[in-house]
C-alpha cells in the first residue's frame, strides 16, 4: 500500500509521575507502543515512522527491532511540529496517516476508513462522542453536519465545550497537501504550541473536503494521560481479551476476573478459573483446566491437564495429562512428561520428569532427570548448588525415594533402586537395591528436658 504511518510518541507524560517513557508503560503486559505497531503493521504500509522525544533512547532500545524510522522531536512543541519532523522523508505521492503512541486500542478496520477517504484526495479525520468530554478538542461542524475546524478545550468557548462530539487526533491526508498545510501552522493559541487539529481549518480554506470517521467504539480512541487512565484501558483491554476467548470456545468462570498479557492458543473444552494471568505465549490442550490464581508464562500445556489454585509455571512443556498443584512452582526449562503428578508446595527447576512419575508433597527437585514411574517421597531436596555451581541429579526408572531425602549433586541413582527415608545420598545409589544413611537410633533411660528455674 502507498501509505505512510506516523506514529508520534515523544511525549514525557508528566502525569504519570515516572522516570519511563509514557509509551513504554505496559498495558496487557506489553508497551502502549507495541499496541500501536501492532495495528501499524496489520495495515501494511510503504514505510512506518515513529517520532520520539523524551526518553527516546530508551524507546528505541526497546523497539530496536520493530522495522521502523525514528525521527526526533528535540522540543515537544505541538503535535504539528511532530509531524514536521517526519514528513521531509514522505513523498509527495503517499497517503499519510497520523496514529499515537499512547492509544493502544484502535483497530485496523478503523483506520482503513481514514484511509480510503485520504486516498480519494481528501482529509480525513477520527471523531467520537464521548458523554464526558473533558480534555478532547470539539470538532466544529456547519449546518450541514460537515466538519469546519477543531477547537482545543483550551480555547474553545463555553458554548463549543459543551459539544460531545470530539477530535481523537488520527487524521489521515495524501501528503503533499498535508505538508502544505503543516507548513503553515502557527502557534497563535493558549499552549502556544503548533496544533496538527489546525490543518481542518487549512483544508477548509482551500475547498478540500474534511470528512469524519465516527469510532463506534469511543475505548479505540482513548489515550493515557496518567494512572487511572492507564488502568481503566487495561480493563478496556481484557474486556477484549475475555470476549476474543470466549468466542473461541474458552469458558473463563468469570471473564472480568482474567488478564491475558500475551497470546493464548487453546483447544476445545478448556476451562479457567478465576483471577488467571497468562503471559508471553501460552499454548492449552484440549480438556485441560486452570484453577483459581494460577499464573502461567511461555507454557505449553497437553490434553486433559490439570492445574490446581495457586500454581505459577513458567517456561515449560507440560504433557497429557499431567496434574499440578495446589501451590506449585513450576520454573523454566521444565519438562513434565505424559501422566506425572506434581503436588503441593514442590517446585521444579531445570528438570525433567519422566511419565508416571510423582512428587507430591512439599520437594525440591532442581537441575534433576527423573525417569518413568518414580515416587519422590515429602520432603525430598536435590541439593544442586555447591556454592558456585550448579550440578545435576540422574534418577532412574521406578525407583523409590522416601520422604526427606537428600540427594546431593551430581549423584546418580540406578533403575528400580529404593532410597530409605531420612537419608542424605552422597555417593551413586546402585541399581535394584535399597540405600539409606542414618545414625543409629538412640534412646537416653533418665534424661529429663530442661526446665526454668521458679523465681
Amino acid at each position: 500500500m502507498d501509505l505512510s504511518i506516523i506514529i508520534l510518541a515523544a511525549g514525557q507524560g508528566t502525569r504519570m509521575r515516572s522516570e519511563l517513557p509514557k509509551v513504554l508503560h505496559p498495558l496487557g503486559g506489553r508497551p502502549l507502543l507495541a499496541h500501536a505497531l501492532d495495528t501499524a503493521h496489520r495495515l501494511e504500509a510503504a514505510a512506518i515512522h515513529v517520532v520520539i522525544g523524551h526518553g527516546a533512547d530508551q524507546v528505541r532500545e526497546a523497539f530496536a527491532q520493530a522495522g521502523v524510522h525514528w525521527a526526533i522531536q528535540e522540543r515537544q512543541l505541538g503535535t504539528g511540529h511532530a509531524v514536521a519532523q517526519v514528513l521531509p522523508d514522505v513523498p509527495d505521492s503517499r497517503t499519510v496517516l497520523v496514529m499515537y503512541g499512547d492509544v493502544p486500542l484502535i483497530t485496523p478496520a478503523t483506520l482503513e476508513k481514514l484511509v480510503g477517504i485520504a486516498a480519494q484526495g481528501e482529509l480525513a479525520v477520527l471523531t467520537a462522542a464521548l458523554d464526558d468530554p473533558t480534555g478532547y478538542g470539539r470538532i466544529l461542524q456547519d449546518a450541514s453536519g460537515n466538519i469546519r475546524g477543531i477547537v482545543e478545550e483550551k480555547d474553545a468557548t463555553v458554548e463549543q465545550r459543551r459539544l460531545r462530539e470530539i477530535n481523537s487526533g488520527f487524521l489521515a491526508a495524501p501528503a503533499g497537501r498535508l505538508r502544505a498545510w503543516v507548513q503553515s501552522l502557527d502557534n497563535s493559541n493558549a499552549q502556544g504550541e503548533f496544533y496538527l487539529t489546525d490543518v481542518v481549518a487549512l483544508a477548509v480554506r482551500d475547498g478540500v473536503a474534511v470528512r469524519g470517521v465516527h469510532a463506534a467504539d469511543p475505548h479505540e480512541i482513548l489515550g493515557v494521560n496518567d494512572r487511572a487512565q492507564l488502568a481503566a484501558l487495561e480493563r478496556c483491554f481484557q474486556q477484549r481479551q475475555a470476549s476474543e476467548c470466549l468466542r473461541a470456545g474458552v469458558t473463563l468462570i468469570d471473564p472480568a476476573r482474567f488478564d491475558l498479557r500475551g497470546r493464548l492458543t487453546a483447544g476445545q473444552d478448556v476451562v479457567i478459573d478465576v483471577n488467571a494471568v497468562l503471559e508471553g505465549t501460552v499454548r492449552l490442550g484440549n480438556r485441560v483446566t486452570v484453577g483459581p490464581n494460577v499464573v502461567m508464562r511461555n507454557t505449553t500445556v497437553g490434553d486433559d491437564v490439570i492445574i490446581l489454585a495457586n500454581c505459577v509455571i513458567e517456561d515449560a512443556l507440560i504433557g497429557d495429562g499431567a496434574r499440578i498443584g495446589p501451590f506449585a512452582r513450576i520454573r523454566p526449562e521444565t519438562v513434565l512428561a505424559a501422566g506425572s503428578h506434581i503436588g503441593n508446595f514442590v517446585e521444579i527447576k531445570k528438570s525433567q520428569v519422566g511419565e508416571g512419575s510423582k512428587i507430591n508433597h512439599l520437594s525440591y527437585i532442581g537441575d534433576a532427570s527423573v525417569g518413568c514411574n518414580v515416587n519422590i517421597g515429602a520432603g525430598t531436596i536435590t541439593c544442586n548448588y555447591d556454592g558456585a555451581y550448579k550440578h545435576r541429579t540422574v534418577i532412574g526408572d521406578n525407583v523409590f525415594i522416601g520422604s526427606d531425602t537428600q540427594l546431593v549433586a551430581p549423584v546418580e541413582v540406578g533403575d528400580g533402586a529404593t532410597i530409605g527415608a531420612g537419608s542424605t545420598i552422597t555417593r551413586d545409589a546402585p541399581a535394584g537395591e535399597l540405600t539409606l544413611s542414618r545414625a543409629p537410633q538412640q534412646s537416653r533411660p533418665g534424661w529429663k528436658r530442661p526446665v526454668k528455674r521458679k523465681g
